[in-house]
């Protein structure tokens, strides 16, 4: 009887043990990165590849992609100069380069480049009402 009880224990003992060393090995592909938070404060970025951390004090954010991306928006009617209404399709071209700063300094970074695209717009062109022919 006492045989059994220690086995059992050391069997939940092995499996708490590598239950454990499953959650410090973290694996990071390559074109990735992944933030790490200590006790709440920003720690590290997780590189490509096999990353450790440690467990219940670390917490992993989700991946950032650090290819270069690709961001098209509707076509937008303007009017040039000889006042002709012409149709622009704007695409966006951005690489994430600091996995920090894309994920603490840009919270919205849709609309920062929503904002990016109706600057460039703005640059030299009028928008024009959609409603008109």
């Amino acid at each position: 009887m006492e045989t059994s009880v220690s086995l059992i224990a050391g069997l939940v003992i092995a499996l708490f043990a590598a239950f454990i060393v499953l959650r410090a090995v973290r694996i990071v592909p390559q074109a990735r990165a992944r933030n790490v938070e200590r006790l709440g404060r920003y720690d590290r970025t997780l590189q490509p590849g096999l990353n450790f951390v440690i467990p219940y004090f670390d917490r992993v954010y989700p991946m950032i992609d650090l290819r270069e991306q690709v961001v098209s928006f509707q076509p937008q009617p303007v009017i040039t100069e000889d006042n002709l209404v012409v149709e622009i399709d704007t695409v966006l071209y951005f690489q994430v380069t600091d996995a920090h700063a894309a994920a603490d300094a840009a919270q919205a970074a849709q609309a920062a480049a929503d904002a990016l695209e109706g600057a460039a717009e703005a640059d030299g062109y009028q928008t024009a009402s959609p409603s008109r022919p």
